[in-house]
């Protein structure tokens, strides 16, 4: 019954995501749509998804369909350009009277401004509902890894981390004026740190290599790092293993780690595991926080019966919980934009930077995308933070096809300029060899991030598959 619970659930977080991707492009497609009813344009196809259409119903001389390959969609309008190859058109052309440059311009910009208004749409609704903080608002470092960049460079655990590259922090994840953020987004071969250290007058400043984790060559390129985390709150529990001794001595996942045997850890949860190790098989006594309040329990760790080779283990699972904003937020919905619209900026920018480590192949594609939908349904207050993805996203949409490139709105729109500055527009077969090839080139790039996306999820180990079995007494 469990199985099959967990069948239909992953089928319906699927086929939300699938729909989620539909709405979006439909409502960016609808826009093309309307616009060019208004300006009287004709229209011969309303298609969802490229290619040839898996299902087609023809209703008012307008034929609707749903193509076979799953990236996109297009409404065909034969007197702007069209792009029979890559719509899965037949190419049949027939005598249409002319529409001017400011028609073309219309309709092509219609699409993108629906995109903004379904996100400011997304947005106000976010802004009643609210979306989970997700944000570590602490700037004081909790743990520096030996041998890391940061150790190195003198940074030490206490140091409160003000700017970096001469740009104010306002936490350590969760934003792009965050220390995470800054330290993957910075440019350069290093990275300046404005540190306030206790003890010390006047902050000061150190400079610090960095370092990026090494990936395969299907992957995407490492993220830099420099080896510091943040102040914790405490260490949590966050599983437990069924028949451990753990579970016998009844700790909940949830719960918060105080002290064993009156020894407190707030440091990172390695220190706790090397603790339970070096005390064998002795009774640890814990004190622990459920619900605000403070319990007493006392577990002994035993050998599990498997795997092989396992040391006295109690058959906990610890987490570090930083110090995080509670509960839920409700940004308003220029601030959500506003943001979206950097966050884009930043990203382009960085991918452009010679001395950036972000580049093309961090970019995601529609399996990417799919992806951390699929896994933001899975979180708690999935909706929510759907909600808040469809902001990003669909200004992501609005904005990327406004460049100015020929298959793109932004391309539609340089050619109307054009042919109004010219006084004709531009000439068939120039133009078709110049759509293709640009086509072509979104294609393979589209093609490429979907590699690094399907790489991303091959070739790292988290020990699945080993299961632990405590004696049953």
């Amino acid at each position: 019954m469990t199985t099959l619970y967990s069948i239909v659930q992953v089928i319906l977080l699927i086929l939300a995501v699938v729909m989620g991707f539909n709405i979006i492009i439909f409502v960016h497609e609808l826009g093309h749509f309307l616009a060019a009813k208004w300006r009287g344009l004709q229209i011969d196809r309303f298609q969802i998804w490229f290619g040839a259409p898996i299902w087609k119903k023809t209703i008012g001389g307008v034929q609707y369909g749903l193509g076979w390959i799953p990236a996109g969609g297009f409404v065909a309008l034969p007197q702007m350009a069209p792009m029979e190859a890559l719509e899965g058109g037949s190419g049949d052309s027939k005598a249409l009277p002319p529409i001017t440059p400011m028609d073309k311009i219309i309709v092509a910009f219609a699409g993108p401004l629906f995109s903004m208004l379904l996100a400011l749409l997304s947005a106000v609704v976010v802004w009643g509902v609210g979306k989970p903080a997700d944000f570590i608002p602490t700037q004081v470092i909790g743990t520096v890894l030996e041998e890391s960049p940061a150790a190195k460079a003198g940074i030490e655990p206490g140091d409160k981390i003000l700017a970096i590259n001469g740009n104010p922090v306002n936490g350590f994840a969760g934003s792009l004026d965050s220390v995470v953020e800054s330290i993957i987004l910075s440019k350069g071969k290093q990275i300046e740190f404005m540190i306030e250290r206790p003890g010390v007058e006047k902050p000061f400043q150190l400079v610090s290599e960095f370092q990026t984790e090494k990936t395969k060559w299907f992957q995407r390129g490492g993220l830099r790092q420099v080896g510091v985390g943040p102040e914790i709150d405490h260490i949590g529990i966050s599983s437990i293993v069924e028949g451990s001794p753990a579970e016998k001595a009844g700790f909940k996942s949830g719960d918060a780690l105080v002290s064993m045997n009156g020894q407190e850890f707030k440091s990172d949860s390695e220190q706790v595991v090397n603790f339970i190790k070096a005390n064998g098989m002795e009774p640890i006594k814990f004190v622990i926080l459920r619900d605000g309040k403070t319990l007493n329990l006392t577990a002994a760790p035993v050998v599990p019966l498997t795997p092989e080779g396992r040391g006295p283990m109690l058959g906990l699972a610890f987490s570090e919980a930083p110090y995080q904003q509670p509960g839920i937020i409700h940004p308003g919905p220029i601030k959500q934009v506003a943001d979206s619209l950097r966050m884009m900026w930043t990203t382009i920018t960085s991918v452009v930077a010679p001395d950036s480590s972000i580049g093309v192949g961090h970019l995601s594609g529609p399996v990417g995308i799919a992806t951390l939908q699929y896994q933001l349904l899975q979180m708690d207050d999935g909706w929510r933070r759907i909600l808040a993805f469809m902001v990003l996203f669909n200004v992501n949409l609005a904005v990327l096809n406004m460049m100015p490139f020929p298959v793109l709105d932004g391309g539609h729109i340089v050619l109307a300029i054009l042919e109004k500055i010219f006084g004709g527009p531009v000439k068939a077969k120039p133009l078709e060899i110049l759509q293709t090839a640009c086509a072509l080139a979104l294609i393979s790039l589209m093609l490429f991030v979907t590699s690094k996306d399907i790489g991303d999820r091959f070739g790292h180990s988290d020990g699945a598959g080993e299961k632990v079995v405590f004696p049953s007494n």
